[in-house]
């Protein structure tokens, strides 16, 4: 028999190909997220977003404090006014005479003025509002660094499955250009037709078109990664032979589902926007309510100068006025064209727009979280069934090599024998990462993923 021959350096070359990227120190997942943990934009975007809304908290408590403003103001005035007067003669006639006078003046008025704020019903729920916005922004930064760290983990094991598959596609290139090449020397002996070697050459030409797109694949993937990280992609470590198949604890669907109900940040980030909108309705309606201030004003304005007249003598002057005035503002809306109306409904609006937003998100809170659950129990059984799948292809490769040489199977049943092989190896680890990805997945849907979570994955690389 000569098949053993040919089976023996295709096997060698596939497990050399699988622990090429094992050989030499790599990078882990722990590494790729510290990197992406100091300079992923979407993180620190909504790091930004949560320090804007906590604002809103001290802008909307300022109101509520003490306002003091203070005002000055300088005048300096020169004119003069003209007359014309008349003034009897003594003989029963009149004289007109002409009077002129000019003046300087000058003006300084101070004035200070405190505003406290006593009743306003309103401006107390803004600030209500305020803070459950800045609560909302708290929940979405939770939410962004759990989703971090799930983009992580999934742009990594992207990488390695790309790579994976990249290594299946050249050995599978390879084999099929042994294949190839045994076909014509079949040929050249008369051992066979020309079909044989034009079915070799048809699968080994789509085998290295398949070795570029996966070289696309790992590209793109590497650079998904680089993305998030903002650093080059080095080697990466592999995924362990050996993985764990742990079922989610608790195994029970309906308690993950509980749990992400009250635990999910996203969610939580938009009740919290529904009660900030509940506080907007009081402060439209508080438009109809009455406000009380206190208020505290002092003016002093100093006044001088020198009026000038003719026939008059000059001097100066000098005068002034303080005031300090204490007391009670009421304001009471009577009408307001509506206005205030308009208002509580388009709060309402927006309010109801906010509870739609929150019972989508709760459904698809509980989506995720159970399809999530069902990945990672059927992703036992799947990695399972793609390992011994493996085997058997393994099997049915040498068993149609061996019916090729005897002559009872053709070149056509060895090239699907072939391609079943790689396609089930592909399989394979695409189904091992899938099931990690899945694991972290259920505790990002939960709200309970964590940097444990991430080390816990990272453990299971070499």
């Amino acid at each position: 028999m000569t098949h053993r021959p040919t089976l023996r350096p295709l096997a060698l070359l596939i497990s050399l190909a699988c622990l090429g990227a094992t050989t030499a120190h790599a990078e882990d997942l722990m590494d790729a997220y510290r990197q992406a943990r100091q300079s992923d934009p979407l993180l620190q975007q909504s790091e930004a977003q949560r320090r804007i809304v906590s604002e809103d908290v001290s802008q909307a408590r300022a109101v509520l404090l003490p306002q003091i403003s203070a005002q000055g103001s300088f005048s300096d005035e020169h004119g003069f006014s003209t007359t014309n007067k008349p003034v009897s003669d003594g003989s029963g006639g009149f004289q007109v005479f002409a009077t002129r006078t000019d003046t300087a003046g000058r003006s300084f008025q101070k004035s200070a003025t405190l505003d406290q704020t006593i009743f306003d019903f309103g401006k107390f729920e803004s600030v209500a509002a305020a803070r459950a916005q800045a609560r909302s922004g708290d929940a979405n930064y939770q939410a962004a660094e759990q989703d971090l760290i799930l983009r992580t983990a999934t742009a990594y094991f992207n990488v390695l499955t790309a790579e994976d598959e990249l290594r299946f596609a050249k050995a599978n290139e390879q084999a099929l250009a042994k294949q190839l090449d045994q076909a014509q020397q079949r040929f050249n002996v008369g051992l066979s037709a020309i079909t044989d070697v034009d079915a070799a050459k048809a699968q080994h030409d789509a085998a290295a078109a398949a070795v570029i797109q996966a070289q696309n694949t790992v590209f793109d993937n590497r650079e998904a990664l680089s993305q998030i990280t903002g650093k080059p992609v080095g080697d990466l470590k592999t995924l362990t032979d050996n993985l764990p198949l742990n079922k989610p604890q608790p195994d029970a669907i309906d308690e993950w589902v509980n749990l992400a109900l009250q635990s999910n940040p996203a969610l939580q980030a938009q009740r919290d926007q529904v009660e900030a909108f509940n506080h907007d309705i009081t402060v439209a309606r508080a438009g109809h309510l009455p406000t009380l201030n206190a208020q505290v004003s002092y003016t002093d304005s100093p006044q001088w100068g020198s009026p000038v007249g003719a026939g008059m003598p000059s001097y100066a002057f000098n005068s002034g006025r303080h005031d300090t005035v204490v007391g009670l503002v009421l304001q009471v809306p009577i009408f307001s064209g509506g206005f205030t109306h308009s208002r509580v409904r388009q709060a309402i609006a927006q309010r109801d727009e906010q509870g739609d937003i929150l019972e989508q998100d709760r459904r698809n809170v509980i989506r995720n979280t159970r399809s999530a659950f069902n990945a990672i129990e059927a992703g036992i059984s799947e990695v399972e069934a793609q390992k011994q799948a493996v085997v058997s292809a393994q099997k049915a490769l040498e068993a149609t090599q061996a019916g090729f040489e005897v002559g009872t199977r053709t070149i056509v049943d060895v090239l699907i024998s072939q391609q079943n092989l790689f396609q089930a190896q592909s399989n394979y680890s695409q189904a091992r990462h899938a099931f990690v990805i899945n694991q972290l997945t259920l505790k990002d849907a939960s709200g309970t993923l964590d940097v444990k979570d991430l080390q816990a994955a990272n453990a299971l690389l070499q």
